[in-house]
């Protein structure tokens, strides 16, 4: 089964070479985001007046900061914090939805129409406004903005866990697993969710470039990390102010950081449609 699996993702990574780009784009980022603060060239948070505002060149290769900072070094270090924050957000959104969409998908009745309607609430919101309204309350501290990601991401996975689990509640392999004397706890979690599971992997994806932007928008309006840490959001914002003295790799390269990151995830979720479709095997 492992190797038919791999020949199946290696089949299709062929066919969609963007694919492939995408995961290798995602674990450069990963393998930044473990080394960057080793690999910096320069201290991200340290200022040199006497070099503010210089252009890429051979010692600073993204130029620097209006403090004279360097700005490439500031880049790599903020990828980690990006990625913390996108899946510490992510993947506690993404446990709790599966969770208790499946639960509430399978039980039906009044507690499955509640949850539905109190979801469908909930995305009646724009929901960067309710992320802003939440890190406002609660403070603009790293971990709030992990959990007010994490709370506007959750409909997206009670509704998706709902829908499928709902399905699937009566189908042949669930009614043998109850009449084997299965309790519905152990059903929803060892036959249910399993099933549940790989689709939702897709949709995961998609929410981490999405849940970057959310913290780089935070940041951007003075709503997120605090400087002087290195953030994406944080260095746009800085160096929009420059835009119109011609000082464009202040917001050029960090810029461009989100985008590829969003791009990498998103492409890598089609990519993962296509390998966990069954009808994509034949």
């Amino acid at each position: 089964m492992p190797s038919a699996t791999l020949r199946h993702t290696a089949w299709i990574l062929r066919g969609n070479p963007l694919t492939a780009v995408a995961a290798a784009g995602v674990l450069i980022l990963v393998l930044l985001a473990i080394l960057g603060p080793s690999i910096a060239p320069y201290d991200p948070i340290a200022s040199n007046v006497s070099e503010a505002l210089l252009p890429p060149s051979h010692a600073h290769l993204a130029g620097t900061d209006q403090l004279g900072r360097d700005t490439f070094s500031r880049l790599l270090v903020a990828t980690r914090l990006d990625l913390v924050i996108a899946v510490s957000a992510v993947g506690i959104s993404f446990v709790l939805g599966a969770v208790v969409g499946a639960f509430c998908g399978y039980a039906g009745g009044r507690l499955d129409r509640a949850v539905g309607r109190f979801v469908d609430v909930m995305m009646a919101f724009p929901l960067f406004v309710l992320a802003m309204a939440m890190v406002a309350a609660l403070g603009n501290r790293v971990e709030n903005i992990v959990i007010a990601t994490a709370i506007i991401n959750l409909p997206f996975y009670i509704r998706f866990a709902r829908a499928e689990v709902n399905v699937r509640r009566n189908v042949g392999w669930v009614e043998a697993a109850r009449a084997s004397g299965e309790s519905n706890i152990s059903v929803v979690l060892r036959f249910l969710l399993p099933n549940v599971l790989p689709a939702m992997a897709v949709q995961m994806s998609l929410n981490l470039g999405w849940a970057i932007l959310n913290a780089a928008g935070l940041s951007f309006i003075g709503l997120g990390v605090r400087p002087p840490t290195p953030e994406w959001g944080i260095m746009v914002a800085e160096g929009a102010r420059f835009i119109s003295t011609g000082k464009w790799w202040l917001v050029a390269f960090p810029g461009l950081a989100l985008m590829l990151a969003v791009l990498c995830f998103n492409l890598l979720g089609d990519g993962l449609r296509d390998i966990l479709d069954p009808r994509m095997r034949t």
